[in-house]
């Protein structure tokens, strides 16, 4: 399986991982959820007024949040040879460092953890109800314990991210 990630840092903030560690997490996600064609992500981080903004028009909730995934769907026309666009994937910088510092977790792996789920609703996992959010965390403990990470679930079992 071979992912092109394009990476956009549009926010000036400390503790933002380097575009190439983004789209090492990225990859890591899509491949283990099996996924094996060509596809394309792109990841864009940004402030909290431009999350909140579009958490606002998307979800209705008038507040900045760590991570949305806007998948793309099917595209007529696409050549068979072309990579399949998977979606976007926004992330705010500010939520995710806010977040690590109240969990008491380094924030390169809190990083890491928001790329992979943001990653898993790009390919249709969700946690709308407990089966779901068993599965998706499941995945998402097994990419990142795979690499070296903590269970990022282990302090807060039963709750999920704040929001994607």
């Amino acid at each position: 399986m071979n992912a092109h990630v394009d990476v956009q840092i549009a926010v000036e903030e400390s503790l933002v991982p380097e575009s190439g560690d983004i789209a090492i997490w990225v990859r890591r996600a899509v491949q283990a959820a099996g996924r094996t064609d060509e596809a394309e992500i792109s990841v864009r981080v940004v402030g909290a007024s431009e999350m909140q903004q579009l958490n606002s028009e998307f979800r209705e909730q008038d507040k900045p949040t760590n991570v949305l995934s806007f998948p793309a769907g099917s595209i007529a026309g696409l050549p068979p040879d072309a990579e399949m666009p998977l979606g976007d994937i926004v992330v705010c910088a500010t939520v995710v460092r806010g977040e690590a510092e109240e969990q008491g977790k380094a924030v390169a792996d809190h990083w890491a953890h928001m790329m992979v789920h943001g990653t898993l609703h790009l390919l249709g996992f969700d946690h709308e109800n407990d089966s779901d959010a068993a599965v998706m965390e499941n995945l998402e403990i097994q990419i990142l314990t795979d690499h070296g990470l903590a269970n990022p679930y282990s302090d807060s079992v039963g709750e999920s991210p704040q929001e994607t």
